[in-house]
């Protein structure tokens, strides 16, 4: 026991740590610098409602009261009434009748001085709401609204929610790659040992028998995880065609397979996919032939990491990569969460909720994933970039799949023309504007922002300004006369025509 993480130094590491998709801190007191004052009570409790029932609807997370954002320690100086109400703010606070999955609610002294510290698990039943019917979720560092959505989780969902965060009988920490986990641990907070280093993270806690060890534990660093989960494994497929065919037409050329814990299959599934991608011979600048991939590699790597991430490890399956002559099918084990649509993934707005939260948060804080949310948008943005055709998502009751194919988004026609502008240098944003404007054709804002794929002011601002610049793009109508022909038609001055392409002499 001499191991046990005691709570107050495992709160210390957190706030050391700073705040995060999974951390919030939030202060006591008010005022100007010098003559802070302790805040209202009723508005301490609304704000500790609003950050669990935000983590409880996405990942689960951790709040503490009384550090600043900048992870210094001023303390909770209300009387003992005050702080009693604070931490019954977890069902005060809530819509009657739900109950939020709390871990903690605790009141505790750190550097002499008084915070409380909360803990709520990612709820896996029901959305949760605040009294007056709001419904909230993390993004990022934030807590943000959503339009609340009637959510019937069917039972395989729920178990697959559950599956990372549940205790495994009879596991020890000597089924666990312990090496690994030192040298995470030394990355993370210097001085952690394994078993400190477990319960930091929320994959083992210790009870009367000792350290009890979380699934996700075993899926991360199990020494032997056939023991564990026999399909943990990412396989291979190459096919030549565009369609797999069975009986005399099979045309399957290679069907390979790796398996292992979490952190081997990452490694392991990219060193086996790299050399699937396969390369052009281009003729370059410098007059010689350059060999190119035909696929932008993290683009790959950063949906074989999201496969295997976020599949459902409840399931049988295993992850399947297809590998076919103008496309590439990444296949995950289980639908996609219901509380995702596919529209809501390629809005590219950083939407994101983790099927295995412990896993996604341990990947995240070791670096191998970025900012959550931030994976699918930088797949779509790289495929983009090199001007290949945009992704496609698809799930259904067994997979989701992402799709990522090898041929141009322009169709020859629009590559024949977007010759004739070689000399400019274009980026694809660009060339995307200047398609939009083929054959003539007159385009209104609305049509701009619809080639960018984006709403974003700056990035239309941009692409615009440098193709007025170079002459490309001329204006036909100023803003001042858009804004009067809208008034006029009574259209939405966004769809009203301003620009077209001009062929360079």
């Amino acid at each position: 026991m001499s191991d046990v993480l005691i709570l107050q130094e495992r709160i210390k590491n957190s706030i050391l740590v700073g705040e995060s998709d999974f951390r919030e801190f939030k202060s006591a007191l008010e005022g100007k610098p010098g003559n802070k004052k302790p805040r209202l009570v009723k508005k301490i409790c609304e704000d500790i409602a609003e950050a669990l029932v935000a983590f409880a609807n996405t990942d689960g997370g951790e709040l503490v009261i009384g550090v600043e954002d900048d992870t210094s320690i001023t303390g909770v100086p209300h009387t003992d009434e005050d702080i009693e109400m604070m931490l019954n703010a977890v069902q005060s606070h809530v819509l009657s009748g739900q109950e939020l999955p709390i871990v903690y609610k605790l009141k505790l002294s750190i550097e002499n001085k008084i915070i409380l510290f909360f803990q709520v698990e990612k709820g896996t039943s029901e959305i949760f709401q605040l009294p007056d019917g709001r419904v909230v979720v993390r993004k990022d560092k934030r807590t943000v609204p959503i339009r609340i959505k009637t959510l019937q989780f069917e039972q395989q969902e729920i178990r697959s929610r559950e599956y990372d965060r549940q205790f495994v009988d009879g596991a020890t920490v000597g089924d666990l790659d312990t090496n690994l986990i030192q040298s995470l641990a030394d990355n993370y907070i210097k001085g952690l040992t394994v078993e400190r280093y477990l319960q930091q993270l929320g994959l083992g806690e210790y009870s009367i028998n000792g350290l009890r060890l979380r699934r996700a534990a075993l899926l991360l660093f199990s020494k032997d995880i056939q023991r564990w989960h026999p399909r943990s494994q990412v396989r291979f497929i190459r096919i030549n065609g565009t369609e797999l065919l069975s009986g005399e037409k099979y045309n399957v050329l290679s069907d390979e397979f790796i398996q292992g814990n979490i952190y081997e299959l990452i490694f392991k599934a990219w060193e086996m996919l790299r050399p699937y991608l396969a390369q052009k011979t281009e003729f370059g600048g410098d007059a010689k032939f350059e060999q190119k991939y035909i696929y932008p590699e993290d683009a790959c790597r950063e949906a074989l990491l999201n496969a295997i991430a976020h599949r459902d490890y409840s399931n049988s399956n295993g992850i399947e990569v297809h590998i076919f002559n103008d496309r590439m099918e990444i296949k995950s084990p289980g639908a996609l969460l219901s509380t995702l649509t596919i529209a809501d993934l390629e809005a590219l707005d950083n939407r994101h909720e983790s099927r295995n939260a412990k896993i996604a948060y341990v990947l995240k804080v070791s670096k191998l994933m970025r900012e959550m949310g931030e994976g699918m948008k930088r797949i779509f943005t790289l495929m983009q970039e090199n001007e290949l055709k945009k992704p496609k998502l698809y799930s259904n009751t067994v997979w989701f799949t992402v799709t990522l194919f090898n041929k141009s988004d322009f169709t020859p026609i629009q590559q024949e023309y977007l010759k004739i502008f070689d000399k400019f240098n274009l980026t694809p944003p660009q060339k995307r504007i200047l398609v939009a404007g083929m054959d003539n054709e007159e385009m209104a804002p609305f049509d701009i922002y619809k080639a960018l794929n984006t709403n974003d002011r700056n990035t239309y601002d941009k692409e615009v300004t440098f193709l007025r610049k170079t002459g490309i793009l001329t204006e036909i109508r100023t803003n001042s006369q858009a804004s009067a022909l809208a008034y006029k038609l009574r259209k939405d001055k966004q769809k009203i025509p301003r620009f077209k392409v001009v062929f360079p002499k």
